[in-house]
């Protein structure tokens, strides 16, 4: 699947790679490189680039968790950037079971949720280069 995500051309034109999905999409990370294809007119990360390299993760994880019984969409998303890419960045993104389990069950009470996850892009050394926050809208189909 990871291979097959990476070749989409929606995705590969971001200039990220996915690295690495879990079994069950617990977990999903990814790796954006400074490249020719990245690189802006100041020489760091586009910031293009940055945001759609983690658009829509969160969107797929719950899609695969919950099955085709829910409606899954991205209602809103907020991106800072902290510093300059001027390295691979890289972020997980993680979705536990037992958050699928409470997305599930709030969804059949409540008919229509939304939830909010956030995500940040960090170089070889941790440091912080942006940070992304995404609502998602859910819903029973």
């Amino acid at each position: 699947m990871r291979w097959r995500f990476n070749l989409h051309p929606a995705y590969r034109g971001t200039g990220a790679r996915i690295t690495f999905i879990a079994s069950d999409w617990s977990e999903v990370r990814l790796r954006l490189p400074l490249s020719w294809r990245t690189r802006n007119i100041v020489g760091t990360i586009f910031g293009g680039s940055l945001y759609a390299a983690l658009d829509p993760i969160y969107m797929i994880q719950l899609m695969r968790g919950l099955g085709p019984d829910f409606i899954v969409w991205d209602k809103a998303a907020t991106i800072r950037f902290k510093r300059p890419g001027r390295s691979t960045l890289h972020a997980t993104f993680r979705m536990p079971s037992a958050e699928v389990e409470s997305v599930r069950k709030d969804v059949l009470e409540q008919g229509k949720i939304e939830r909010t996850y956030s995500v940040v892009l960090v170089d070889g050394s941790g440091l912080v280069h942006a940070e992304c926050e995404k609502v998602i809208s859910l819903r029973r189909a």
